[in-house]
């Protein structure tokens, strides 16, 4: 049995929520860090909640320590108010927070990107999260874990507006054979499999992993 000490961030939306639940269950993590905006219902012997500012990280950079931080944090351009919103939630506050635990001596970092991402995008969504990639790589972490997941089954309360369709026609699709590489995938099994490959040591400083990898 291993004792590590996990950071989460982005633990009270879709993947974050199973994440926390997972990680305080898994005997080989001690220690649940969880920095938000909003404190959860959660009560656990393991657990340290921290409400921050993200714009103020700075200011929580003394908490910041730990063995493997779970980055999971992320919105839409609806839900942040504009892209200048969503860019500080989904590159800025990332990033800095991902340099900040490296240069405090966090080793393993393990991050929710998306399917498509690309720093060369036209489309500003896949952008910002191959620009996130590309940026975090040249940090100090000896492992780095991308996870580029398809659309992600929520639970019910998270449910985004035309997620529940859009879900229904991509496994229509699939049953019959087509569209598999956008099969879409239960929030849980991305959790298990981040904490999965946490913790394994391999050659590869860097690994990504894209839906085929994820089934």
């Amino acid at each position: 049995m291993k004792n590590f000490h996990a950071i989460v961030i982005g633990a009270t939306g879709a993947t974050g929520r199973e994440l926390v639940k997972l990680l305080l269950n898994d005997p080989n993590f001690n220690q649940v860090s969880i920095f938000v905006r909003t404190v959860p219902k959660i009560s656990h012997k393991k657990i340290s909640i921290h409400k921050i500012d993200f714009a103020k990280l700075e200011e929580y950079k003394g908490l910041i320590k730990g063995d493997i931080l779970f980055s999971a944090l992320g919105t839409t351009k609806k839900e942040a108010g504009g892209k200048k919103e969503q860019y500080l939630v989904d590159y800025t506050y990332q990033y800095e927070f991902a340099k900040i635990a490296s240069d405090n001596g966090v080793t393993n970092y393990s991050l929710v990107s998306s399917t498509g991402a690309n720093s060369n995008s036209s489309f500003f969504y896949p952008k910002i999260k191959g620009e996130l990639e590309q940026s975090v790589k040249k940090l100090n972490f000896k492992k780095i874990d991308i996870f580029q997941p398809p659309m992600l089954i929520r639970q019910p309360d998270l449910m985004r507006s035309g997620e529940k369709s859009g879900i229904k026609f991509l496994n229509a699709f699939n049953k019959v054979g087509l569209l598999k590489p956008q099969k879409p995938l239960k929030v849980e099994d991305l959790a298990s499999k981040m904490i999965l490959e946490s913790s394994k040591v391999r050659k590869n400083r860097i690994a990504t992993f894209t839906t085929k990898d994820l089934f």
